[in-house]
């Protein structure tokens, strides 16, 4: 008779170090944390002296987005062994999988960010407030843009499900006696 083996100390079992998908949740935290930053951060310093804010990170955010959406089409197409795709180094998902996650918390944290930004220069009715306005909205919509990428990026890195009849048999139904 088996035991069933107690997880090692500390609480953490086999599986507890397994990446799971990321969660809205966690995106949603963290655009709101940075959203409260850059409101704190803007009205505080806005006027004394901050240079006008500059397209380059717009720019950057969406090439993100952009290059981060391609690899999703093309991942999706080799995993699913599409016609005239070459088959998907399992290493380069693994990798394409941590990016993902990555971009993921960083566009939901600049979206954050922007989204402060933006909301208070609508408050402000000043020149250069509203001469910022255009940048901070494009920052915000390429972070969005970001995050969607990422999250598309993630769900496309997953292994299809193959059919009950296709899958191969278990390990212990593979060799009778050894458990």
């Amino acid at each position: 008779m088996t035991q069933a083996k107690s997880p090692p100390p500390g609480g953490t079992g086999p599986d507890d170090s397994r990446m799971g998908p990321t969660r809205i949740s966690t995106l949603v935290v963290a655009a709101l944390a940075a959203a409260a930053v850059a409101w704190l951060l803007i009205s505080t310093f806005y006027y004394s002296g901050i240079p006008r804010l500059p397209w380059l990170p717009v720019v950057t955010l969406a090439g993100l987005a952009v290059l981060e959406g391609y690899a999703a089409i093309n991942t999706r197409g080799r995993i699913e062994r599409r016609p005239g795709r070459d088959p998907v180094n399992p290493l380069l998902v693994a990798r394409f999988v941590v990016l993902a996650k990555a971009s993921s918390l960083v566009g939901a944290i600049f979206a954050g960010f922007y989204a402060g930004l933006t909301a208070w220069l609508f408050v402000e009715s000043t020149r250069a407030a509203t001469e910022d306005r255009a940048p901070a909205g494009g920052g915000l919509l390429a972070s969005l843009a970001l995050v969607a990428a990422a999250l598309w990026l993630e769900r496309s890195c997953r292994v299809p499900e193959r059919p009950e009849d296709e899958r191969e048999p278990d390990d212990r139904e593979s060799r009778p006696g050894q458990r």
